[in-house]
């Protein structure tokens, strides 16, 4: 013990020091304090011990009625996105379906855009004043506007918009199917839907049960669907916890639930660690090939399925399509929502430059996005290089373990511990308030990031080839020097790829900037929020579907740079 704790003094330099110090005051004050300070202000708003947050919690109708509603999303969000993802997944990777290129590249429209602006663009074809609903009251008079409403109504727009996961995932779980194993049950005798059941279900599980635990969560923290479609009789817990925290004396119930949120997240996450303990279902096979496209042999199955796996395909693209298409319209078309390509014109997008109000949000998201992606670069390189060095030390587990805590915690938890914390004066953050201010939402962005560019950063560096440094170190190399010439230009590949998908996901986000945006500087999430609670002001509709489709452009450019441009560097080394 003692003579690693001199061989710590003994490498301890003042640079060191002071990333070690800088380190401390971060995971404190940006994760560990906040997080304590909304536990007191729970149970010990007037300096002692009580449970009276709880009773109050209770006796409130729409908190117990929110808390009601997430744990019916949740399961039942998990069993629908299931369903359609491994239908997905099967009738684009496993089934000989005609047109399979096209219906993927449909089916995964919702990772160019989500949250609040993929909700925004199916209120507009199912809402009351919806492109669709416009078309059934012409041919059925009686048709109720309002039938787009409520639990129903949320749970098909997280449906088709949680499936990302199972598009990407499970597509790769799938490929990595020994299509030896499939032959030789069919050999044996087995048909299709006991080699299903019995040989390629069961090399997906370890994937299907985590997507599905992270889709629970999803359901769990619902925001932008529930709040644009839910109505009034189906909110669930985030939206209910913006509710009570813009409220002043409701602050406590508003931290309570963000706890209550924070703790079944904790418990979710738990049962998928232990699921991904279990062995994982693997080929024997020392020789894999590849899988063959298995085609339906039942006729009557076969149409089937072709007939459902294009109406799928109509849900996804169709708003897609229309978004594109009415961006380019006139008020008057919008606002009657009726197509006339003869008026197709860039009006849309001069309104958009036309006022600062209309543009400084789209320019705020992209600040805000590219600035907190940079110095989420460089906190998690520089702590995946101490892990690195220091791995099997407390030092190292430590510092691992604390910048995974926001991976436990919803968003709004975040938000609200840190909105509650900063907005009062303290001395560990130099006596500033940061409630209302531009850097507390940049403070946000970075802690709830932490934990996924930490996992993708860390495995880059533990595939580092040892052996270049220790020939750098032989050659007379400083370890700075080492670092700067050897190491990073090895993980810079992935560095920007994090970086890259962080900008994609945080620049749409509306669940940590409704609680944290600066007033005058709203984020593009909370502009596009403001916008649809008028969708009938065509003008406004038409700026979030300008918004829309600049989102899409941005996100389609991320998606290649990551994953289009790596492929075609695939091909051409074969």
């Amino acid at each position: 013990m003692k003579a690693k704790l001199s061989r710590f003094w003994k490498d301890l330099t003042p640079g060191r020091a002071l990333i070690a110090v800088l380190f401390v005051w971060f995971i404190m004050t940006c994760i560990i304090v906040p997080i304590v300070h909304l536990l007191g202000t729970i149970f010990l708003a007037d300096g002692s011990f009580s449970l009276e947050p709880i009773h109050k919690l209770m006796k409130s109708k729409k908190a117990m009625n929110s808390l009601r509603n997430s744990f019916i999303l949740g399961p039942t969000l998990s069993l629908s996105v299931g369903i359609v993802g491994i239908f997905l997944v099967l009738v684009t990777e496993y089934f000989d379906i005609k047109g399979a290129n096209i219906l993927r590249l449909g089916y995964m429209t919702t990772l160019l855009y989500g949250g609040i602006i993929l909700v925004s663009g199916y209120k507009f074809i199912y809402g009351s004043n919806g492109f669709l609903t416009n078309a059934l009251i012409r041919i059925f008079p009686s048709f109720n506007r309002n039938w787009f409403q409520g639990y129903w109504a949320v749970l098909f727009v997280m449906t088709f918009s949680c499936t990302s996961n199972h598009m990407i995932f499970l597509r790769n779980a799938m490929r990595a199917v020994d299509f030896q194993t499939v032959e030789a049950a069919r050999n044996m005798g087995a048909n299709q839907w006991t080699i299903l059941r019995r040989v390629v279900l069961p090399v997906l599980l370890p994937s299907l049960f985590a997507v599905t635990i992270l889709t629970f969560i999803t359901g769990l923290s619902a925001m932008s669907a529930p709040l644009l479609v839910g109505g009034t009789q189906f909110q669930t817990i985030n939206p209910m916890i913006k509710t009570f925290a813009d409220s002043t004396n409701s602050k406590d119930l508003a931290a309570l639930l963000s706890l209550v949120l924070g703790m079944a997240t904790m418990v979710l996450l738990y049962i998928m660690t232990q699921i991904e303990k279990r062995g994982h279902y693997m080929s024997v096979s020392k020789v894999k090939t590849r899988i063959v496209k298995q085609k339906i042999n039942n006729p009557v199955v076969n149409v089937i399925v072709h007939i459902l796996a294009y109406v799928l395909f109509a849900i996804y693209v169709v708003p897609v399509v229309l978004i594109v298409l009415f961006s380019f319209t006139s008020s008057k078309n919008i606002a009657t929502r009726t197509l006339d390509f003869g008026s197709l014109s860039l009006d849309n997008y001069r309104y958009l430059l036309s006022a600062s109000s209309n543009y400084r949000p789209f320019i705020v998201s992209i600040v805000y996005s590219v600035l907190a992606a940079v110095l989420i670069s460089v906190i998690i390189v520089a702590a995946c290089r101490i892990i690195q060095k220091r791995k099997d030390t407390l030092v190292a587990g430590v510092l691992n373990y604390s910048l995974m805590i926001p991976w436990l915690l919803p968003t709004t938890l975040v938000a609200l511990a840190l909105m509650l914390l900063y907005n009062q004066h303290h001395w560990y953050m130099f006596n500033r308030v940061l409630t209302g201010t531009m850097i507390i939402m940049l403070i946000g962005y970075v802690v709830i990031k932490l934990p996924f560019s930490l996992r993708m950063t860390k495995a880059a560096f533990f595939s580092l080839d040892n052996a270049l440094e220790d020939a750098s170190r032989n050659l007379g190399a400083k370890g700075w020097y080492t670092f700067r010439r050897v190491v990073f230009p090895a993980i810079l590949p992935t560095v920007m790829a994090v970086a890259a998908l962080n900008i994609n996901s945080l620049l749409g986000d509306y669940d940590m900037s409704a609680f944290l945006y600066h007033p005058i500087n709203p984020t593009l999430g909370v502009k596009v929020r403001s916008l649809t609670e008028d969708l009938t002001n065509a003008n406004s509709t038409a700026l979030t579907f300008v918004y829309a489709v600049l989102m899409m452009i941005i996100s389609g450019i991320v998606l290649f740079l990551v994953y289009g441009r790596g492929s075609q560097d695939n091909t051409q080394s074969k």
